[in-house]
Parts: structure tokens; sequence; C-alpha cells
């Protein structure tokens, strides 16, 4: 992920339109953009919208598996958890090739860089650096968000037995395992609280100590299901959000996946963190899950971005419309979140959840760019509204990965 060329956009997208765009990258960075500007011979011709690459924040790769397979039957999320346990015995050489599959999807759909929130544990590190190679093989950015898994819930009853491969025992055991896993070309890790059902506040601070010790990103599942915060406040007198807050985990290093059962207080305090918010609309659908109040959280203060989750949907464009869509049924009004958010939502705000420095064309930012051409229709002019409602994955052309083409249709 570490190339050198020139790129000539027909249009792109530099937080503003802009024709005649001429990129030029070297040692995989941007370092210099140009409008107005005649395609010199060795520039490689970019036709229709150029945008900046599009993160995928939050993923589960082994949960790719389960689309279409367990859509009869009914029941709630945990129901579909029951089923989601039959998915997570894997061999590293199989989860090597599965990864590969499904990075090739997101890739194709304009993704450059993803986010796996990984807690595969029962062969120690072999599925997470599955991954990683899977990631270096397809040419995507990988974050690997190694998360600590401990208890089966808040009241510390012991995991069961699906669960049991997920833990390190504690969470120093975590700590020691994780510390075998390094940054690299393309390669970040992170940590993550599992949820706070599944982690003891005493491990909650080894976990964010960790990361905040190295610059790590860290993550947290929150308050995607009523039982989590009706648990919490039965068992700690408080919301979730509450009792991350009561711990020190709050803060702009940390991103929050879901966050829909928030109150009031809530919002005000991870707004007031200028906590990251990942929101994950097609799995939240297909799980049955409410509408969190993304709206309200983003007026507080919070950056909001997307993921694919269990990977029903490979769409980060889809994601990000449906951060408005989903609310527009929820609240009975239209247009709650501009296009040009919704664009900051797939793209800048999700790379820096995952620390990267990429989602913007300019110089000195990763040379991840990603081309998108429509065939249906007259030639349009790139706007924001029209990149996030007209287009989807399908329509994408060309990704480019730290100045190298990873697709080219």
């Amino acid at each position: 992920m570490i190339g050198s060329g020139k790129w000539h956009a027909e249009q792109a997208w530099l937080g503003r339109r802009a024709e005649n765009v001429l990129i030029e990258v070297e040692g995989g960075r941007i370092t210099s953009v140009v409008e107005d500007a005649f395609a010199p011979p060795d520039a490689v011709t970019l036709k229709g919208w150029t945008i900046p690459g599009l993160a995928n924040v939050h993923s589960h790769a082994f949960q790719r598996l389960l689309r279409g397979e367990i859509e009869s039957g009914g029941g709630d999320f945990w129901e579909w958890r029951e089923r989601m346990y039959r998915y997570t015995e894997w061999d590293a050489a199989d989860y090597f090739k599965h990864g590969r599959l499904v990075f090739r999807e997101m890739l194709q759909a304009g993704i450059t860089a993803v986010g796996e929130f990984h807690y595969l544990h029962g062969h120690g590190n072999e599925l997470g650096e599955a991954l990683i190679d899977a990631a270096a093989e397809e040419g995507i950015r990988i974050t690997l968000i190694d998360a600590c898994y401990l208890r089966g819930g808040m009241d510390g009853r012991p995991l069961e037995l699906e669960q049991i491969s997920f833990s390190d025992g504690d969470a120093d055991a975590w700590a020691r395992r994780v510390d075998d896993l390094s940054d690299g070309d393309g390669v970040r890790i992170a940590a993550a609280i599992h949820s706070v059902r599944a982690v003891d506040p005493e491990s909650m601070r080894i976990v964010a100590t960790y990361a905040r010790e190295r610059h790590a990103p860290l993550h947290v599942h929150l308050a995607e299901q009523p039982a989590e915060f009706e648990e919490c406040k039965a068992v700690e007198g408080c919301t979730p959000a509450e009792l991350l807050d009561r711990e020190g985990i709050l803060g702009p290093d940390l991103t929050t996946v879901h966050s829909i059962h928030v109150d009031a207080h809530d919002v005000t305090l991870l707004g007031a963190n200028q906590v990251n918010v990942c929101a994950c609309p097609t799995t939240e659908r297909d799980l049955g899950d409410r509408v969190g109040p993304l709206q309200a959280l983003s007026q507080a203060g919070c950056r909001l971005s997307v993921g694919s989750d269990s990977n029903v949907v490979i769409d980060v464009l889809e994601e990000a419309r449906a951060v408005d869509l989903d609310q527009r049924r929820a609240n009975g009004r239209r247009v709650l979140h501009q296009p040009l958010e919704l664009l900051e939502v797939a793209t800048v705000n999700g790379m820096r959840a995952l620390g990267w420095e990429a989602g913007e064309l300019k110089p000195g930012m990763l040379a991840d760019f990603v081309t998108l051409d429509s065939s249906n229709g007259p030639w349009r002019e790139l706007t924001p509204a029209y990149i996030v409602y007209g287009l989807s994955g399908r329509d994408v052309t060309n990704v480019v990965v730290g100045g190298v083409t990873v697709v080219s249709t």
C-alpha cells in the first residue's frame, strides 16, 4: 500500500466539487492536488466522480456467512445471537480464505479501510493474524479491533459454553496476547471493551489504559439492546453510558457502536466527551433493533460514522444514507442530516475512528480514493446529495489504496 503515480479525475470532491483534478502520489500519500489541470500522458484517467475512500468502522467478517441463512423462523436479537454462535469455529486457513472474500467485496464497494471487531480468540492470535494477512493480500487497510470479553452478564454470571473461546480469562491476559500483535503497513491494532455486559469495570479500565498508552483507537458496543440498559441500571445503578463515564472510559478516542438505547443525559455525556458514534443501520434493521437518536448525538458533539457489522449488506453509501432515512421514519421529518454530513460520516469521520490519516483528498493524507460512475441517465455534476442518495457501492469503478490501484473495471 505504498505506491506512487498520477491520477486525473474528471470530477473530484475536495470539500467542494472540482473538475479536471490532477492527484499526484508519492510513497502512498498525496503530494499535490491541482484543479483545472490537463491530464499528463502518464496519468490514469478517472471518469466519473472521485471521492475519498470509504471507511467501514465496524465489521464482524465471520458473520458474512449468516447472510440469507437465518432469515426465517422469527425471533429477536437474542435468538439471532444463539444461531450466530454456530458460525464462530474456524481454523486459520479457512478464515484467511473467508476474510479475502469479504474484504474483496468491501473493496469492490469502495471501502478502503475496515475496522474488524475481533473476538474469536479460541486459537490465540491465529484468527486475528489470518484477517490481517487476508487484508494485506486483497489490499485493504485493516484496523484489527481486538475485543476483551470476560463474562456472561453484569451480574457476574459465567460465560456460556459458546462464549468461552472469546475470552482470555482476564484483562491482563488479554493485554499480553494483544501485545504480540503489531501495527504495520496497512495495519493498525486497536482495543475494544466488547460491552459493559461482557467486561467488568476494573477490566474496562485496564483495556482503556492499554489503548491510551499506545495511542490506539478504543471501541465498545454500547446499548444496542434495552436488556443491557435495564441490566446496567439494576446492577450498577446507572445507564451503560453513565457507567463508562464513571470509569473514565469516555473520550474523543472512544467509538461507541450502536448507541441506540441512550437517554437524554447519556446523549449529553457522550456529546460533552466528543465520543465517536458508529451506527450500523443495515444490521440494526436485520436484527430488529430500534433507531438511535443520531441527530441528537451529532448535535451534542458526537462525530458519526458507519459500519457493515454483520455484513448482511456491504455498502457504506447505503449505511450513510440510512443514518438519515431511518430517522425520517422514526421522527416523521425529512433531512435530519445534511448530505455533506453523511458524506463525511462515510469517509473522514470513519477514518479518524479507525486511526487512519485518510478520508480527505489533500496533500499529506493517505492516497485512498474511489471513483464512481453511473451509466444511468445524463452527465451529472458531483454533489454530496447525488453521491449519497443517487449512487451505491455497485457504481464503484476504480479504487486506489495507498497509491496502489486495487479495483479497476
